[in-house]
């Protein structure tokens, strides 16, 4: 059988997205059988971790297998060994790679060269395993997806990129809102678009944030300023000044609006201090979630 990637939510289809919910719910109610025994996933991060490196390694060892974890100074990708030499000799050792890079190129490229499934840990483009585990959680909280609306405050980064993907693909209703010159790059939209026309998700590109939060069962928000971006952050403090998610932002949203953040937050930057250690806020959830849509991801991508 031939291997498969998931550099990008978009790589799977709808059907496919949505076998790997239900397997991650059931494999939270029900525990894991060890489907990896004897399988290795090398982890190699670029960036620093909690969530990422914690959630794969322990889905590796519940799944029955095992997670080599490389830091950037043991590698080197690119610098020490170039990232082709890198890809071929761990698919001599190892059955997948995770990898946490900042350049999505260089996850391509693993890929590329590798004779085993590479899943994106996260690059600058896209952080398909944090969409997946958003997914599942707005599921949980509300029952269904197709035609909830998800509204996404802040910058058009990687997290944006994957959940504008993933909500075109399962049918949900995607409202971002940005400042001028930080919106979702325009080719990512308009392929986002052309996944909405199959779903019916309606999808919007905004600059109001009262507009986008209007409403919605669920509003997001992540760091003005992402790992790679220090240099720029003054700078993008004056720019989302107005873009904070707080409770006025909050009061305009549905009832049973759900508050998301990916972690690690600038508490009293792009969220109100102290909205993400109370409801509605689930924000533990999603961290929690990230372990359980791995270890699906992972069965389907490594299992026989």
């Amino acid at each position: 059988m031939a291997k498969r990637d998931f550099l990008s939510i978009a790589d799977f289809s709808a059907a496919e997205l949505w076998r790997i919910l239900q397997l991650a719910l059931q494999m939270k109610a029900e525990g894991t059988q060890p489907s990896l025994s004897g399988r290795s996933l090398a982890l190699i991060f670029e960036k620093p971790s909690l969530r990422t490196r914690v959630s794969f390694d322990v889905a590796m060892q519940q799944l029955g297998g095992h997670a080599l974890y490389l830091s950037d100074a043991e590698v080197g990708l690119g610098r020490r060994e170039p990232v082709s030499h890198v890809a071929q000799v761990l698919s001599r050792y190892v059955d997948g790679i995770a990898a946490r890079t900042f350049l999505h190129r260089t996850v391509e490229l693993l890929a590329e060269h590798a004779s085993i499934p590479v899943v994106n840990a996260l690059s600058d483009a896209e952080h398909p395993c944090q969409a997946l585990a958003d997914f599942l959680t707005i599921y949980e909280k509300h029952g269904s997806l197709k035609g909830l609306a998800l509204a996404y405050i802040g910058d058009g980064n990687n997290v944006a990129a994957s959940l504008a993907l993933g909500a075109a693909l399962l049918g949900v209703d995607f409202r971002i809102a940005s400042p001028r010159g930080y919106e979702l790059p325009e080719p990512l939209w308009e392929r986002t678009l052309g996944l909405a026309g199959a779903s019916g998700a309606r999808l919007q590109r905004l600059h109001r944030p009262a507009e986008a939060a209007r409403g919605a069962q669920a509003l997001y928000t992540d760091v003005w300023t992402s790992m790679g971006q220090e240099s720029e952050a003054a700078e993008r403090r004056l720019i989302f000044k107005s873009f904070q998610v707080n409770e006025e932002l909050l009061a305009l949203a549905d009832q049973k609006v759900i508050l998301m953040h990916p972690l690690p937050a600038h508490q009293g930057e792009e969220v109100a201090p102290g909205l993400l250690d109370r409801p509605p806020s689930v924000v533990f959830d999603q961290a929690e979630n990230r372990l359980h849509v791995q270890k699906a991801l992972l069965s389907q991508l490594l299992g026989s």
